[in-house]
C-alpha cells in the first residue's frame, strides 16, 4: 500500500508529513529530508579551502609544468634546504672522521656513535647482499657478529680488510692467500683421515679410527697455515700464521660447511672467496664508518690475537 498523498503535485508521506523525492522502489518512497546544517557548512568550507589551496600552492597541471601558487612553495626546494642543513650539521663530524684513524674514532664517544649510525646505513646499501641484513653471513660469507676472524678482528685489521678487500686483483694491497688443492698430493683415503681429525677437534667424527693417522697428515700438510693446534691466528702459532688468513678449524665455525664430506670437498676443490676492495669505491670516510660499525657488532677484538 502506498502511504503517500499528493499536495500541489508533490508526494507527501502520510506518517511523517515530509515531502518525498519522488523516487520509488518496490512501493517504498524516499523522504526528502534536508542535510544537517552543520554538515552543509562543513562541506562548503572544504570547497572554499580547496579553492584557496589551489590558489596558494602548486596545484593545476599545465602542458610543461604546473601552477606555482601565490606562495611559490616547492617541496623539492624544501627538501634541498633540509638536506643542506643536515649536511652542514654533520660536516664537522665527517671532517673529524676523515682526519682521525679508526682507533681514535672508537675512543671518541660522539664520533663512534656517528660512525656506527653512518656505517649501518652504508652496510645496508653495500654489504647485506653477501653478509645478510643482520651481518649473519652464509655459506662462503663470514658471520660478522662472532669473534672468528680470518684476517684479524681488531679495528685496524677490519679497516684494512674493507679498504683493500680479499683476493681482489684490482687492488695491489689486497689480502692474499689461497687454500691449495690436495688432489694428487694426498690420496682420497688420506684426505678422509685428515677430515676425521679436523672434525674430532670440535665434534665426533664418523670414523674415529682415522683420527690418529689424520693428525699426523695434518701436521705434515696443514699446520704451516692452520697452526699445529689447528687454531690458526688464535692458537700457539698465531704469530707465524697471522697473515695467512687461514680459519680456526677447532671452533666448530665453518665457512663452507661442516662434516667430513664438506672438508674433503674443500681439500679437493678449494673455494677461495673474493671480497671487493671498497676504499676506491666508497672513499676513506665511509670505509672507516663501516669498520667501526662492523667492530661494534660484538665480535671485534681489542688486540689482534698473537700480537
Amino acid at each position: 500500500m502506498d502511504d503517500t498523498r499528493h499536495i500541489d503535485g508533490k508526494y507527501i508521506d502520510d506518517k511523517t508529513g515530509i515531502e518525498t523525492t519522488g523516487h520509488s522502489w518496490d512501493g517504498i518512497r524516499e523522504l526528502n529530508n534536508p542535510l544537517p546544517r552543520w554538515w552543509l557548512w562543513t562541506f562548503y568550507a572544504t570547497i572554499l579551502w580547496a579553492v584557496g589551496y589551489t590558489v596558494m600552492y602548486p596545484a593545476w597541471p599545465m602542458l610543461t609544468g604546473a601552477t606555482t601558487g601565490y606562495l611559490g612553495y616547492s617541496s623539492r626546494a624544501e627538501l634541498r634546504s633540509e638536506l643542506a642543513q643536515t649536511q652542514q650539521a654533520r660536516s664537522g663530524l665527517v671532517e673529524a672522521i676523515r682526519n682521525e684513524n679508526v682507533a681514535q674514532i672508537l675512543a671518541n664517544p660522539e664520533l663512534k656513535q656517528f660512525a656506527v649510525s653512518a656505517g649501518a646505513a652504508a652496510f645496508k646499501v653495500n654489504c647485506i647482499q653477501c653478509h645478510g641484513s643482520g651481518a649473519q653471513g652464509g655459506v662462503g660469507y663470514p658471520n660478522l657478529n662472532d669473534d672468528d676472524w680470518l684476517w684479524g678482528g681488531d679495528i685496524a685489521s677490519i679497516y684494512t680488510t674493507i679498504n683493500h678487500g680479499i683476493r681482489y686483483m684490482a687492488d695491489d694491497e689486497t689480502r692474499q692467500s689461497e687454500m691449495p688443492s690436495f688432489d694428487g698430493v694426498l690420496t682420497p683415503d688420506q684426505m678422509g683421515e685428515v677430515a676425521a681429525y679436523v672434525v674430532s677437534l670440535s665434534g665426533t667424527p664418523e670414523s674415529p679410527d682415522k683420527v690418529a693417522a689424520g693428525a699426523a697428515l695434518f701436521a705434515q700438510n696443514c699446520a704451516s697455515c692452520h697452526g699445529s693446534d689447528a687454531k690458526a691466528a688464535k692458537g700457539v702459532d698465531a704469530e707465524a700464521v697471522k697473515d695467512m688468513g687461514a680459519p680456526d678449524l677447532a671452533d666448530a665455525i665453518w665457512l663452507y660447511g661442516s662434516g667430513e664430506k664438506a672438508i674433503v670437498q674443500q681439500m679437493t676443490h678449494p673455494r677461495n672467496s673474493v671480497m671487493p676492495a671498497w676504499g676506491a669505491r666508497l672513499g676513506d670516510v665511509t670505509v672507516k664508518e663501516l669498520a667501526v660499525f662492523v667492530y661494534s657488532l660484538g665480535g671485534g677484538q681489542t688486540v689482534l690475537a698473537g700480537q
